[in-house]
């Protein structure tokens, strides 16, 4: 033989193998595989099959000690071991499987010795309670295991058929071989079927959780782009004035010492190389030379470029939804003071989502912005009252309250966003002016509740 057909050989017989190993860790087991409940009504399943193992039990018995002629007590254990079979397969399909095989031989070799002394025919090798039996156990089993077991016990049960029936046979009764496989066959793909079925739509939920998960992913990893390009902005702007104050600064001093020249020197230094490993850093994020087709940036800005909004643009921001016909109060709490460049962008852009969010998901609802001075930081709240009509099909992404998340972790601070009286809504973030050590901090979130046109929580 040549090296090639050894191969060969080598090859076919590891597949047989491997299958059937397959098989007996598929059909040779007694492992639990419990029926999943039903989706509408828990233990309906259970209670079925329950009750049709104990007519199977009681029919079976008086089937078989009446019309067979059977002792009352092999024909009562045989009968409870097909109907114990049934309650069984519910728990573990392959045990129950060669239980009821093991029944079946046993009734079907009993019931031959008795037959022929009776003038009336008998149903064999199969009686009717057997077939009921073997078509609840097959369908428990088949919606279990892999096809390739199934098809294993459906191969089995048939091979025992034709032993019986075929080779040793019987006198004067009425063949059920047929009938019974035919049955069982029909059994085994409802039941692969199912089992497909099932696995199927187990698998498609899976798959949308998953796209859920990489759609949230990657809309948190864009907004937080979104931050770090306006945080971009406002840190560059201070490094560049920075370098030019320290630029400017011995000119404004008579015969300055060459100490003072020097350390202006390296500090300006130190600005420049700052300055321009944030860029290189940060280059990723946007073009720095847009070209006529990049998308315009926050506000309009051309690719993002104008100077980062603050709390000074805030009457503007309002003015524009006043323009779109909703009234919009304005609340200003405490002494209004400077804050940090972070904090007042980030507590424009909350205002900002928040009163887009009433514009597309509260129609003719009133909006109420306070902003509260605190002495250690400054708090935001955007308030809308019930919408006085359905809200139109909103074409977002559905993440703004994600964007605010970011924006509050980010400083340390904390947010709430909930349901407000009768329909309204209401959003609360709490921006320090120091953000804490460990920041970005947690936030305190009731979202849960959350109005779920406002985004996903």
């Amino acid at each position: 033989m040549s090296r090639l057909g050894r191969v060969t050989d080598t090859g076919v017989g590891a597949r047989v193998g491997g299958w059937l190993r397959a098989l007996r860790e598929d059909l040779w087991t007694t492992r639990a595989n419990p029926l999943p409940p039903s989706a509408w009504i828990r233990w309906l399943p259970h209670g079925l099959v329950c009750l049709a193992a104990f007519g199977v039990t009681v029919g079976g018995t008086g089937d078989m000690n009446d019309n067979g002629h059977l002792g009352a007590n092999l024909a009562f254990l045989v009968a409870v071991a097909q109907g114990g079979a049934m309650v069984l397969g519910l728990w573990r399909p392959v045990p129950a499987w060669w239980l009821s095989m093991g029944a079946f031989v046993v009734g079907a070799v009993a019931v031959r010795g008795r037959l022929g002394f009776d003038p009336e025919t008998y149903t064999w090798p199969w009686t009717a309670a057997g077939i009921i039996a073997e078509l609840f156990v097959l369908l428990l089993l088949a919606l279990r295991v892999p096809t390739r077991a199934a098809i294993a016990a459906l191969a089995v049960t048939a091979l025992l058929t034709y032993l019986l029936e075929g080779l040793r046979g019987a006198e004067r009764y009425d063949t059920t071989g047929v009938l019974s496989l035919s049955l069982f066959a029909v059994v085994v793909v409802v039941g692969t079927a199912l089992r497909g079925r099932r696995e199927a739509r187990a698998q498609l939920v899976e798959q949308t959780t998953l796209t859920a998960e990489e759609r949230t992913r990657r809309t948190l990893l864009e907004e937080r782009s979104r931050i770090a390009r306006e945080l971009h902005d406002v840190v560059a702007h201070h490094m560049s004035v920075i370098s030019i104050q320290a630029q400017v600064a011995p000119h404004l001093v008579e015969n300055p010492p060459d100490e003072l020249k020097e350390n202006l020197a390296g500090i300006r230094q130190n600005a420049l190389e700052a300055l321009t490993e944030l860029r290189r850093v940060l280059g990723v994020l946007r073009s720095e030379h847009p070209g006529p087709g990049e998308p315009a940036g926050p506000d309009g800005d051309i690719a993002g470029h104008a100077p980062q909004p603050t709390l000074d643009r805030l009457d503007a921001l309002v003015e524009n939804t006043r323009a779109a016909g909703r009234e919009v109060i304005t609340e200003i709490n405490g002494e209004r003071r400077p804050l940090p460049p972070g904090v007042e962008l980030s507590a424009y852009r909350i205002v900002q989502e928040a009163l887009s969010n009433v514009l597309r998901h509260a129609p003719g609802a009133r909006a109420t912005v306070r902003l509260t001075y605190q002495p250690d930081g400054l708090e935001v709240e955007v308030v809308n009252g019930r919408p006085t009509g359905p809200a139109p099909p909103s074409r977002g992404a559905g993440h703004g309250l994600l964007g605010m998340r970011e924006r509050v972790a980010m400083l340390g601070g904390t947010m709430t966003a909930h349901p407000w009286h009768w329909d309204g809504f209401k959003v609360t973030a709490f921006l320090p002016d120091t953000p804490p050590a460990d920041a970005p901090g947690l936030i305190r979130s009731t979202d849960a509740t959350t109005d779920p046109r406002r985004g996903t929580p």
